[in-house]
C-alpha cells in the first residue's frame, strides 16, 4: 500500500494591510481618517471595522456619526450586511470606546 504523506501549503495566508499599502492609502478610505483607523477598502476590511467600532478611542461622537456614515456606505459598495440600526448599539456597555469631548 502506497504511503500517503499531507502536504503543507507554502501559501503566505496574508495578516492583512502593509504599512506601506495603509500609508499610500488616501484618508478617505478609512472610517476614522482623521486618525487613519478602520480601513474599508474591501469587505473583510469593512466586517472587522464594524466589529472593532467600539474599540477606537480618542474620537468625538460626531467624528463617530462621520464613520458610521462611511462604513455603511463600504458596505452597500461591497455587498456586506450591516444588522446594526446605529454605531451606538455597537458599543459595549461599560466604557469602551472613550470619547473626547
Amino acid at each position: 500500500m502506497p504511503t500517503t504523506t499531507k502536504r503543507r501549503s507554502t501559501a503566505k495566508r496574508s495578516t492583512g494591510l502593509s504599512s506601506r499599502q495603509r500609508d499610500r492609502m488616501s484618508s478617505g478610505t478609512f472610517a476614522f481618517p482623521k486618525e487613519r483607523k478602520e480601513p474599508l477598502n474591501d469587505a473583510r476590511h469593512v466586517r472587522n471595522a464594524i466589529a472593532r467600532f467600539d474599540q477606537v478611542e480618542g474620537v468625538s461622537e460626531s467624528e463617530r456619526d462621520a464613520a458610521w456614515r462611511r462604513i455603511r456606505a463600504a458596505a452597500r459598495k461591497f455587498g456586506v450586511e450591516v444588522e446594526a440600526k446605529g454605531w451606538r448599539s455597537l458599543m459595549k456597555k461599560g466604557g469602551g470606546g472613550r470619547r473626547r469631548s
